[in-house]
């Protein structure tokens, strides 16, 4: 039995008995479980009935405020409010303006984009600052709590657009989705996490849609029972224990931290007190357990790698400009040390730069010499963004407009008049990197990495950025581990 197999059958038996199957957070499956809660479902106010209290805390949640308090930046206030609506990214670049939602069509009427709120669990409003009764009303529940629910955008009486069920005309049928509400499983969550960033996989990187349902071999967490698995859903580690609807967990390119007094991290949880009963691999105090147990990611979906918003050109099967993509599969991460804090580019403060001259979008914290840090794994994002030149500001553009357009120029001045009232400003393109934590899709153990991956010549390490001269193990590591 090999040093990864006699591991994962220790593993297996301790998880099984710490942290059994059945005694997650989600809840079986009940469905219609509301059958007899209400008549006819009539909209969030029908929720609100008897979930009022429920909304008011959704309603402070990042899930719905889309910022949030920042302690985990090392260059902001901790009480700063930061996040998706008030920062710029290197993928959509900022979701408000009018990019936040409406149709855009080409020549032909077909729709290019609805806009950002498809992926917002409201149904078309920006949030505000006070949980007004329009905010509660505007609360999405079903799309984190309904099976089978879907929504598209339709027009209002008064010239807007709104999110609704596509069964808003069948009554029938939306009162019976209405009433299979349970917890969030995993196909509710993967609605928008799977498919951030305009399309399958292309954020996140190890957020695949085959999470759904996936095999044994793609993550052993959330593969059925049947499959050799757990079955867990997201909620079994991103939980909300104190049914505020804010979760546990941050990602090192996530601004804002909804529960700052909670750490989620694998020996912290199911794994804690784990050891693999081998000094070889026992003696890697500081490595992040993703960094040898998820060796690739965007193994199902590729993963965007690179995107340059100044190259645009017109895609003739889509009927739109599109930007410029790398896509790739089955990506190997790069590593560097992370301690749980991050360096995040601010809007409207001058941009940091790397010895390189790259402009450093996310950079995780910690070194060498650090007690808290550990080498962790990450997706190294590539962009391509304005920067406005005299301010050196990063620009955010107005993306839904360029697919139908074309025209990139325009489209960074809407986005620079949108988020900093500015007119007539100059910019220059200049390169983004951005890391991203990988998490997710975890093989079977005996897929983990092995000594000579790393400690090896040509292995995946680079140890000079580690803060090493050189490999400090390099009889692949049979004699040491990271230190």
């Amino acid at each position: 039995m090999t040093v990864s197999h006699r591991a994962l059958v220790w593993l297996l038996g301790w998880t099984l008995a710490g942290c059994a199957v059945g005694a997650f957070a989600h809840d079986p499956e009940k469905p219609n479980r509301h059958a007899d809660r209400f008549e006819h479902y009539e909209g969030t106010k029908t929720c609100l009935e008897c979930h009022e209290a429920e909304a008011l805390t959704f309603f402070h949640s990042q899930h719905y405020k889309w910022r949030g308090g920042t302690p985990d930046l090392v260059n902001t206030e901790e009480m700063e409010k930061l996040g998706k609506l008030s920062m710029v990214n290197d993928f959509c670049t900022n979701p408000g303006g009018s990019q936040w939602i409406g149709k855009v069509l080409n020549e032909e009427g077909k729709v290019l984009a609805k806009g950002c709120s498809g992926c917002h669990a409201g149904l078309g409003k920006l949030p505000g600052p006070e949980p007004t009764r329009e905010q509660l009303e505007n609360i999405d529940c079903l799309i984190c709590h309904a099976s089978g629910y879907r929504r598209d955008l339709y027009a209002t009486d008064e010239g807007g657009w709104e999110w609704r069920p596509i069964l808003y005309q069948n009554q029938e049928g939306l009162d019976s989705v209405s009433k299979r509400i349970s917890l969030p499983d995993r196909a509710m969550c993967l609605r928008c996490h799977s498919s951030s960033g305009g399309g399958p996989n292309f954020k996140r990187g190890d957020i695949e849609y085959a999470l759904k349902d996936p095999d044994y071999e793609h993550d052993v967490h959330m593969a059925s029972v049947k499959e050799g698995g757990q079955d867990m859903w997201c909620i079994d580690c991103h939980i909300d224990d104190e049914h505020t609807h804010r979760v546990i967990g941050r990602g090192v390119d996530m601004a804002a931290t909804d529960r700052p007094d909670r750490e989620l991290s694998c020996a912290g949880g199911c794994h804690q007190g784990f050891a693999h009963d081998e000094p070889d691999i026992d003696r890697h105090g500081r490595l992040s357990c993703p960094t040898c147990h998820i060796p690739e990611f965007a193994r199902d979906d590729p993963t965007d790698m690179f995107r340059d918003w100044s190259n645009v050109t017109y895609n003739e099967e889509k009927g739109k400009y599109v930007y410029y993509q790398d896509l790739e599969y089955d990506v190997e991460p790069v590593y560097a040390w992370f301690n749980g804090s991050s360096f995040a580019q601010v809007p409207g403060r001058p941009v940091q730069r790397n010895a390189e001259g790259k402009i450093t979008m996310i950079l995780p914290q910690g070194d060498r010499d650090d007690p808290e840090a550990r080498i962790a794994p990450f997706k190294l994002h590539r962009g391509k963004l304005p920067v406005l030149t005299e301010q050196q500001w990063i620009a955010p553009i107005t993306t839904e407009e360029l697919y139908h357009h074309g025209d990139v120029d325009k489209a960074v001045r809407d986005g620079t008049r949108t988020l900093y009232g500015l007119e007539d400003v100059e910019f220059e393109w200049e390169d983004t990197i951005r890391y991203m934590g990988i998490y997710h899709a975890v093989p079977p153990a005996e897929d983990a990495l092995q000594c000579d991956d790393c400690h090896s010549p040509g292995g995946r390490m680079d140890w000079q950025a580690l803060g090493y001269e050189e490999d400090p193990y390099p009889e692949q590591g049979r004699d040491g581990g990271a230190s």
